[in-house]
């Protein structure tokens, strides 16, 4: 029997490795500008757009999509409730923040400086939210999740607030809006910082794991708990700045993909990252190959395409059966 669960564990893992390569290859072809398979190695000019443009493109896709699923997966551990993710906890919210402080303060800076401080922001809104929500009633867990929505409007109501007053409004919608349509070659590399938070995460996954039991059961295990919580603030915190300053707020990966992939994977992290790293970022992926083909030669930003299908999939969990696990 152990040995027919491996062998259906290898299968879906190589099916699951094949999709993401097969729409990291549709990703590359597809666009207004035509590129033949053929063009890439004997055109000069279909290299250079496959290399300044499509290719980053497609990266930004893949590293954006896993570590806003881990940040997700990390966020639900802390929280210990699985209706949490950064862009609906105040942690996007609180990275544009700090975007729109950079603006006002030194606007010449540079993206590295926009994301520490973006990052800087983020890591302390993600503190307070932890921590209220941490006295909430542990019998009501939808509490959570609303005091999360109502937290991050708040938060991004104050940002609308003082970049309105301050004529800045449009400069940080073009800044929160998700979308990969701006990625080239020179803007998007900050973005594998997240494939570094990726080996991080994994690096302490059985620890995360004991996390997830509790903090008087993890302490009681011998787990550094308060230490743990550091890092699993600062992994959230990097990887939801990088997103947004590079590629603006993209919702529902950290809350649809952990929940769905833990429903067949199970609650192990050390097995669990993999699975929501890549099926996070062929969820992104496929999202913006739809966004470029839904309304072509024109894009719908993937933000937009994932706000419906991160929806409806939110739905499907909130409303399916336990027993149709």
């Amino acid at each position: 029997m152990i040995a027919v669960e491996r062998a259906a564990s290898r299968s879906a893992g190589t099916t699951a490795l094949l999709a993401l390569v097969a729409l990291f290859a549709v990703s590359i072809f597809v666009g207004v500008g035509d590129v033949a398979p053929r063009d890439v190695l004997t055109n000069p000019d279909t290299l250079y757009l496959v290399a300044a443009s499509r290719l980053p493109r497609t990266l930004a896709a893949v590293l954006t999509g896993a570590g806003l699923a881990i940040a997700g997966l990390v966020m639900q551990t802390l929280a210990r409730n699985r209706f949490v993710e950064p862009t609906t906890a105040g942690t996007g919210q609180s990275a544009a923040l700090g975007i729109l402080l950079v603006a006002l303060l030194l606007p010449s800076a540079s993206i590295a400086t926009k994301t520490l401080v973006a990052s800087l922001t983020a890591l302390a809104g993600t503190s307070l939210f932890l921590a209220i929500a941490h006295r909430l009633p542990p019998t009501q867990p939808f509490l959570v999740p609303l005091f999360g929505l109502v937290y991050g409007g708040v938060v991004g109501a104050a940002v609308t607030f003082v970049a309105w007053h301050t004529d800045l409004l449009q400069f940080i919608e073009i800044w929160t809006n998700g979308e990969f349509s701006g990625v080239l070659r020179g803007r998007y590399e900050l973005l594998w910082v997240s494939a570094a938070v990726l080996a991080v995460t994994w690096a302490f996954a059985d620890r995360l794991t004991l996390m997830s039991l509790g903090r008087d059961v993890s302490v009681g295990l011998g787990l550094d708990y308060a230490r743990m919580m550091q890092i699993g603030l600062l992994i959230i915190s990097i990887v939801t700045a990088l997103t947004v300053v590079i590629v603006g707020m993209i919702p529902f990966v950290g809350l649809v993909v952990p929940n769905m992939v833990s429903r067949l994977i199970g609650d192990n992290m050390r097995s669990l990252i993999p699975w929501v790293a890549g099926s996070g970022a062929a969820l992104v992926l496929a999202c913006d190959i739809i966004g470029r083909l839904l309304h072509f030669p024109y894009e719908i930003p993937v933000g937009t395409v994932l706000g419906v299908v991160g929806a409806a999939s939110f739905l499907w969990l909130l409303l399916r059966r336990p027993s149709d696990a």
